[in-house]
């Protein structure tokens, strides 16, 4: 397998990370590394509101996709998770740790260079992911590399009882419907949440290992504790975040 050429570019404060095109894969605040630039990558937080979010310390994220760390770094340093990241490029790893500030391996944190596909049928993640993060996109950025009902129904083996995967999906219109299909048979169409898309084209999907709608009031007082600990704007997501199918 012939895997694209990794680089970045500084755009004033920010830098971004590339595959050998001009897609953004992935940006930082120089000054601030551990701050979410996008607004879809803050979304990709979103399963915060789904859990009590003064225990998350003790839970585990796993990333499918480093990109720049953004997710990695964030929930690793700022929100102090146990958390794991498979990526397929090791130019990307590398990246990730000499422009991106990702720091090296340990007890907490964990970067394992696989395909996702495959390490998530590991036996040691069954069940055992409370945050599961997909953002999977080669150097096209035409649609997700991953996006079968049968990968989702492997995402859905590995999150734990409360657990939540979340998916940015970017691309051609005509596949949104699709992959939202493919969530839809391996979660259960109850299961499934969505933002509105950004004004650059990204929506995240959030799907639950355990369908639960919980009442606006629970939203919105874990969304000013979400604000508050971590900075996050989860009180405009109460907003614009709903249940495909109500």
């Amino acid at each position: 397998m012939v895997l694209p050429e990794v680089n970045f570019s500084d755009d004033g404060p920010i830098r971004h990370l590339h595959l050998d095109s001009i897609w953004i894969q992935g940006s930082m605040l120089m000054d601030a590394p551990t701050v979410l630039v996008h607004e879809y990558i803050q979304r990709m937080m979103a399963w915060l509101l789904f859990m009590d979010p003064s225990g998350v310390e003790k839970r585990q994220a796993l990333q499918l996709g480093l990109g720049a760390a953004s997710l990695t770094k964030f929930c690793h340093k700022v929100v102090r998770m146990k958390t794991t990241a498979i990526e397929l490029n090791p130019q990307v790893v590398a990246a990730c740790r000499g422009w991106f500030k990702l720091p090296q391996d340990n007890n907490r944190l964990q970067v394992v260079l696989a395909d996702a596909g495959q390490e998530i049928k590991a036996p040691r993640w069954a069940g055992a992911v409370d945050a599961l993060q997909v953002d999977l996109y080669d150097q096209e950025a035409a649609g997700p590399v991953l996006d079968s009902a049968e990968f989702y129904a492997d995402c859905r083996k590995v999150l734990t009882e409360d657990g939540c995967m979340t998916v940015n999906l970017f691309g051609r219109s005509s596949s949104f419907q699709r992959s939202v299909d493919n969530m839809t048979a391996a979660f259960g169409k109850e299961a499934i949440w969505a933002f509105k898309a950004t004004r650059e084209g990204n929506t995240v999907v959030l799907a639950q290992r355990t369908p639960v709608r919980p009442a606006r009031s629970v939203l919105m007082e874990r969304a000013d504790f979400i604000q508050r600990h971590w900075g996050l704007p989860a009180d405009k997501w109460v907003r614009v975040f709903k249940p495909v199918n109500p």
